[in-house]
């Protein structure tokens, strides 16, 4: 796998990269600044990256340094699994290791039924849906995928995702009476069994099912990236009209826009209560 996967992954980052670098890096950069701007000076904000620069240790001893006697972590992972967020918690874990002097610490729990999350993703989706030249058929709500096994195993990933569905779902049947809404799983790999059903399968069956026109979302996502970018907007887009639909249009994810920052601010205000 690792004489193809680099060489594949390669192409694809060429196809987003932007002036300021990756997506990703780019939009959560943005992100802390505007949570920074609507805080005010009594909180300091700064962003880590789990598997990029800044890296986590580092981000904690500027804040150490800063005079922080109480941090917040906020794990920007909507749906928890132990490949994302405990995965970055489990860097905070190493960093605290290695310290004799800790300030206090809270972390933010997953919010993937948060209506302030809910609530952003629907006016975002239905704003952006709006402004289309075309009315979807069908809403694809496409997560990152996860080993099936992880199931099994006690994970709360599949069950989280599913929540953010359906409460999505209710949402969008008030607003958007007859908009039929799928679940699907992205992102897939290697020759374990993941979770389903898998995006690219379903948009390849959509299209031979008749289905014209398609709108995609990733809930998972706080900020556009690989993922959003060329998997679902490039491959999916392509795939999906070269199996017969005509129209698709990847929504995108919350990034630094009004309804998320508007989300995020109100989880760490709440989050930091007594300490603000």
């Amino acid at each position: 796998m690792l004489n193809t996967r680099p060489k594949v992954s390669a192409h694809a980052y060429a196809q987003v990269w932007t002036e300021d670098g990756s997506p990703l890096a780019a939009i959560t950069k943005a992100q802390a600044r505007a949570l920074q701007e609507r805080l005010g000076d009594a909180v300091i904000v700064r962003h880590a990256m789990r598997y990029q620069s800044p890296a986590m240790a580092q981000e904690l001893d500027a804040l150490l340094a800063a005079g922080c006697e109480r941090i917040l972590v906020a794990p920007l992972y909507p749906h928890y699994s132990g490949a994302t967020t405990a995965s970055a918690l489990d860097a905070v874990a190493d960093w605290i290791k290695a310290r004799r002097r800790l300030p206090a610490l809270r972390t933010l729990p997953p919010y993937f039924d948060d209506p302030a999350f809910i609530g952003a993703l629907h006016t975002q989706m239905a704003r952006e849906m709006a402004a289309l030249a075309f009315t979807p058929e069908l809403l694809l709500l496409s997560y990152h995928g996860m080993p099936e096994r992880t199931l099994y195993l006690g994970d709360p990933y599949h069950c989280h995702c599913r929540k953010t569905s359906r409460l999505l779902a209710e949402r969008f049947a008030q607003s958007h009476p007859g908009l039929r809404i799928e679940t699907t799983f992205q992102s897939r790999f290697g020759r374990a069994k993941w979770l389903e059903p898998a995006t690219d399968t379903v948009l390849l069956e959509e299209a031979a099912k008749g289905t014209r026109s398609i709108a995609i979302a990733a809930p998972a996502f706080s900020a556009d990236c690989l993922e959003t970018l060329e998997e679902l907007a490039i491959r999916g887009k392509e795939d999906f009209e070269q199996a017969g639909g005509t129209h698709f249009a990847t929504l995108t994810c919350l990034n630094a826009g009004p309804e998320g920052m508007d989300m995020l601010e109100s989880l760490t205000r709440r989050e930091l209560a007594g300490w603000i």
